[in-house]
Formats: structure tokens, sequence, C-alpha cells
């Protein structure tokens, strides 16, 4: 093949094609537990974030809340992924032998925003969410002095175990807002790491657990999610249904091929390479802290209490 402007030109396209489609036939994961938010500058404020109240009985003149309780900030990150073709390749006419790399470079982009979201779940017993307090804490406080809302928990300490999962599930459907009022929190989705995944079967899938009826059986969707192999003893249960996620994906600008091949550029002249790379902005955080709760998993949940 004889290389000029017109031959990199369908070089590209033809990489492209194979990117985009490669992109577009993948799914992602994070949309089951995170919302996407469009982002339009080079950070977001979720002021609003805590502070949605409940509907009360009309009495007199309404009472306007105030929206702006808390600040939380998340700030988009530049992300990027590059790789070469060599000049000689493209002379040889092996386009075809590089499609499975610019199918696994779309892989590797669309997971990303995968990798964010669920990079938070470890993390969240020590990074902050909107109220100042570890995402998952045991002292997370109303946002108003002298609302009936007592400090509240979702975090646990206990291993996974019916009586755990239970004991979870129990707490989370009892969480009330700042209010005093239940919030209707139901939880439907179990995360567990891989190491895990034939204990969250049995939970929520086995017909009889210890000979006596599976009263669990069927109430939360199981979802495995490899990231976890680091934390395997860690577990989480959230509340997914709501249009208010427990996390929050921020996309500043969507993942984008671009190419350095023009025969001026010091990779073509110099190393006989065409670059091409994937870039995007984005970025991911914490929503409601009462649509999840995390255990450690640390310790054995004592006989009293199962």
């Amino acid at each position: 093949m004889i290389i000029n402007n017109t031959t990199i030109k369908e070089a590209f396209q033809s990489f492209s094609t194979v990117f985009n489609k490669a992109f577009q036939e993948m799914e992602n994961q994070y949309p089951r537990v995170a919302m996407e938010v469009p982002s339009e500058t080079r950070d977001e404020t979720y002021a609003w974030l805590g502070a949605v109240p409940s509907m009360r009985e009309w009495i007199g003149d309404r009472e306007a809340k105030n929206l702006s309780a808390y600040g939380y900030t998340i700030k988009n990150k530049d992300f990027e992924l590059t790789v070469s073709v060599p000049r000689n390749d493209l002379e040889d006419d092996c386009i075809g032998v590089y499609k499975p790399m610019f199918q696994d470079l779309a892989y590797n982009a669309r997971r990303h925003s995968d990798k964010l979201v669920f990079s938070l779940f470890p993390r969240g017993f020590t990074e902050k969410c909107f109220d100042g307090k570890p995402f998952f804490c045991e002292s997370h406080a109303p946002a108003v002095e002298g609302k009936n809302a007592k400090p509240q928990s979702n975090k646990g300490t206990y291993k996974l175990t019916p009586e755990s999962y239970g004991a979870a599930r129990s707490q989370m459907m009892c969480l009330v807002d700042d209010q005093g009022e239940v919030m209707f929190i139901v939880p439907d989705l179990l995360v567990v790491s891989p190491q895990k995944e034939a204990v969250g079967r049995t939970i929520l899938m086995a017909n009889e657990i210890h000979q006596e009826v599976n009263i669990y059986k069927g109430t939360a969707e199981l979802l495995v999610v490899p990231q976890l192999a680091a934390s395997p003893e860690q577990w989480f249960l959230l509340c997914t249904k709501r249009p208010v996620k427990p996390f929050i994906f921020q996309n500043r600008r969507k993942p984008q091929i671009v190419a350095k091949d023009d025969p001026s550029d010091d990779n073509v002249f110099f190393k006989k390479e065409y670059i091409y790379g994937v870039d995007s902005r984005c970025n991911a955080g914490y929503g409601l802290w009462q649509l999840a709760f995390g255990s450690t998993g640390e310790a054995d949940m004592p006989a009293a209490k199962a």
C-alpha cells in the first residue's frame, strides 16, 4: 500500500469504525447502582443531596425547604489510553491485524466508567459523602438541628450470612429522614466479591438453608463485582429502584478516539509510528448514603443477635 494522506485517513476511519462499533455493543454495569449526571463545567455541586423533604398536609402557608443544606462537589478528571501502530504495518496493508486491539481499546474505554463507580464501594468506609461523614458510617447526623431524626447508621462489620443480611435489610427499611419520617427504602441489590458469590446465591436463591425455609429467597438481586476481589469480605446492600441512586457517575465528555498520524508529526518522522488514543472527562462520587449499606465483613455475628 502506498502511504499518503488518503490512505492514512482511510486507516483512521477503519480504526474508528471498529472502535465505535465495539464501544456501542457493550453494556455497562454502573447504571444499576449509579445515576448518570451530565456535566457542563469543570465540577458540579450537589447541594440538594439529602435535603428533599417529604410531602406534608397543607395547613396555612406553604413551608419552603432549603435545598442548599449541604454542599458536595465532584470534580471532573481527564483520562486517556493511547496505542501506536507501526507505519510499516500500514504500508503492508495489515490493518485487519489491529482490529482486536481497537476492539479492546473500546472495551477498556467503556469499562472505565464501571471502574470509577465500583471503586467507590471499598473506599466508602473512609471517603466522605455530602454530610461530611464517611459514606458508610455509624453516625450519620440529620441536616438540621432540632429535628426529630437521630444519628443513623448504614455501616456494619459482620460477615455475610442470612442473619446479617436480614439485619441489614431491616436496618435500611427503618431509616428516617430529617423530619423523622420513614423513607420507604426497600433494598433490592446485594453486591458481593467473586469470593462471596456462592454465599450470596445461597441467601437469595436457595429454597432452604440449614434445613429451614429460606425466608430471604428472592428479596434482592445479586451482583458480583470483580473489582471487589481485593476486599473479599466486604459486601453491600443497595436500594436502586428510586430516581436518585446511591452513587453518581458524572459525565463531562464521553470517550472519543483521536489520531496523531500526520507525516510531519514527530512520532511518524522519527519513530515511524502512528499514534491513536482515547480520552474522556468524567468522575464518580457518592449519592444518598441512605440507599446503601456496607459491611466490612470482619466480624462474626453474635449468636444472640442472629
